[in-house]
């Protein structure tokens, strides 16, 4: 069977994309790729001159694109309800809405609202934000909501007894917390869309190994071990074919999970993968939904 590439992008013209952290690594592949294929693109970015640098680069490879900036931080649950209304603003349609920004095993760290940062910028900041969208993306003929999770997830698992981290903190647990959240959220979203039989669908994606600038906050092992590191990683252009698949393959179904296809999904061609089967558990996924609703307090009640 072929290797699904960036050539295998479906025509895009006249759909819209938005992407959060779209000015570097996976984000910026993947708003470049659909640029190219034609499609509107939103960059939801927290730093403007970084945003700007990426419009520019994304403008030499298609200069006819049609793309702007929309500022967001993830980090507060104010910029993340202004972001929403600009976007709100700008589009009378959203096709697609790619949770990808993320932050990965931080010193302790807390958002503007209170929680921790992982789990406040990974998870709540694009429950919020996906939330605050869903007219749009409903109101979209086959839209999608594509979220990116990892291969972390597998040793993630939500502390309920301690989500704002204030009894402990272990920076890789909670990043691989966050990262389950992304999964437990994916897919309890598609149950809902299903049961309220629309045709936006909810899909997950991990990038595997890739060269990007995620792990810049990872503690001294990531900085020692990081050169070696990258020599066996792939690049963020490879890194994002799963995210691309998941948003744009028209074979793509609610509920699924995309990624590398090579040894241990860390490096390869995008295909549909498996996660662990904590993700997968309905309990936890509605005891999470209901704890972010409270913590956001954002509703999805078109979504029930």
């Amino acid at each position: 069977m072929a290797k699904w590439t960036e050539h295998d992008i479906p025509d895009q013209t006249g759909r819209t994309a938005l992407i959060t952290g779209a000015n570097t690594g996976i984000g910026f592949e993947a708003a470049r790729a659909l640029a190219q294929h034609g499609a509107r693109v939103l960059l939801a970015c927290r730093s403007e001159a970084k945003a700007t640098a990426a419009l520019e680069r994304i403008r030499a490879v298609a200069p006819s694109c049609d793309i702007e900036m929309v500022s967001l931080d993830l980090a507060s649950l104010a910029s993340v309800r202004a972001a929403a209304a600009a976007v709100v603003g700008l589009t009378e349609r959203l096709d697609l809405l790619i949770n990808n920004a993320g932050v990965m095993a931080l010193p302790k760290r807390t958002t503007a609202d209170g929680f921790e940062m992982q789990f406040g910028t990974n998870h709540l900041g694009h429950f919020a934000l996906t939330g605050l969208l869903l007219d749009l993306l409903v109101a979209t003929e086959g839209s999608r909501v594509v979220s990116v999770s990892s291969q972390a997830h597998r040793m993630g698992k939500i502390d309920f007894d301690d989500l704002a981290a204030e009894r402990s903190y272990r920076r890789w647990s909670r990043y691989g917390m966050s990262k389950v959240a992304n999964l437990l959220f994916t897919y309890e979203l598609d149950r809902r869309f299903r049961r309220a039989q629309v045709s936006t669908v909810a899909v997950a994606a991990h990038p595997g190994g890739s060269n990007t600038e995620l792990a810049r906050d990872a503690g001294t092992l990531m900085k020692l071990t990081g050169p070696l590191a990258r020599l066996t990683m792939q690049s963020a252009a490879m890194g994002a074919l799963p995210t691309l698949r998941a948003a744009t393959d028209l074979t793509v179904q609610g509920g699924e999970y995309y990624g590398p296809d090579g040894f241990g999904e860390s490096r390869g061609h995008p295909e549909l993968v498996n996660s662990s089967r904590y993700s997968k558990q309905t309990d936890v996924a509605g005891r999470l939904w209901a704890e972010s609703e409270r913590l956001t307090g954002v509703s999805y009640l078109d979504a029930r």
